[in-house]
């Protein structure tokens, strides 16, 4: 079965810190894309990072750029989104997923058209 499951979210400070990870099953990550998401509440779901399956071009939305970091271990199937610099307008449901590429019009295609989301992590910043 083709899974990515997301887990790291938790309660955090301003300013704090949290790594996520997406963790994917039943197939080699290292071919594909990997794009994070979030939705807040009375939001809707946004494009946050992406990272090419050939490491060498990345995605960030304009409100995370300095403070997150997408990277990728091969070697455990994993992609991780290292948040730094939290502020309350980051509280949100952390999701993964595949996008064909990490383009701006990729990741819009898949935000719009995509159904099949997981349960996503919760990500909650708040003093």
């Amino acid at each position: 079965q083709v899974q990515l499951v997301e887990s790291g979210g938790g309660l955090v400070q301003p300013g704090g810190s949290l790594r996520l990870s997406c963790a994917a099953s039943g197939f080699t990550l290292d071919y594909y894309a990997i794009g994070w998401f979030r939705q807040a509440p009375g939001k809707e779901r946004e494009g946050v990072s992406c990272l090419n399956s050939n490491t060498r071009n990345t995605y960030y939305a304009d409100s995370v750029k300095g403070r997150f970091t997408i990277s990728r271990d091969n070697a455990k199937n994993t992609v991780y989104l290292q948040m730094s610099s939290l502020k309350p307008e980051d509280t949100a449901v952390y999701y993964c997923a595949a996008p064909p590429s990490c383009t701006v019009q990729a990741m819009n295609i898949m935000k719009a058209t995509r159904t099949s989301w997981g349960q996503g992590t919760q990500v909650t910043v708040s003093s």
